[in-house]
Parts: structure tokens; C-alpha cells; sequence
């Protein structure tokens, strides 16, 4: 299963607005590759910006894929990518 860009915002959005107690339409998320530190993404909810590693990523990813898709996979399962944009491939 590949997840697109826009998937890996929502569930970055939705998991940002679950533990922040917000709604997932304030959190603006903006994805990220460096070759020195890798995927990361740089959200912003009430003003407030943070930074999250690839890592954060993943477990957004893996809350999005079991919320919505009622996929239970492990954190080894789910590789970012960059493609024409960044993808994140579900091995199952």
C-alpha cells in the first residue's frame, strides 16, 4: 500500500489535533527531505510552530492507517520515500 503526500498531511493533521485538543482543519503541516536530517515536517497549530523527525511521522502514519484503513502494521513496516512528492510504502 503506498500512502500519498496529501494522506501523510492528514494524518500528521489529525494525530497533531488529537494531542493538542484542536480541530485537524488548525494544524498546517509542511513535509520536508534533507539529505542531512532526513524527512521531517514543520507544523503549525495556534501560532505555534514544531518540528517532527521522521519518527513522528511514522506513528502518525501508523494511528492514520488503523484509524481509517483498519490496518494494524508496525513501525518497520511503514519506509518514507521521495518520489515526485513523499510517499510512505505500507509493506503488509
Amino acid at each position: 500500500m503506498v500512502l500519498s503526500e496529501d494522506e501523510i498531511i492528514n494524518a500528521v493533521c489529525l494525530h497533531t489535533a488529537q494531542r493538542k485538543q484542536v480541530r485537524p482543519t488548525d494544524v498546517q503541516v509542511e513535509l520536508a527531505w534533507d539529505e542531512d536530517t532526513g524527512f521531517t515536517a514543520e507544523i503549525w497549530v495556534n501560532g505555534r510552530s514544531q518540528y517532527l523527525i521522521e519518527a513522528n511521522l511514522i506513528e502518525a502514519i501508523l494511528l492514520y492507517l488503523h484509524e481509517h484503513y483498519q490496518i494494524r502494521a508496525y513501525r518497520d513496516e511503514v519506509t518514507l520515500d521521495l518520489e515526485d512528492e513523499i510517499i510512505a510504502v505500507v509493506r503488509q
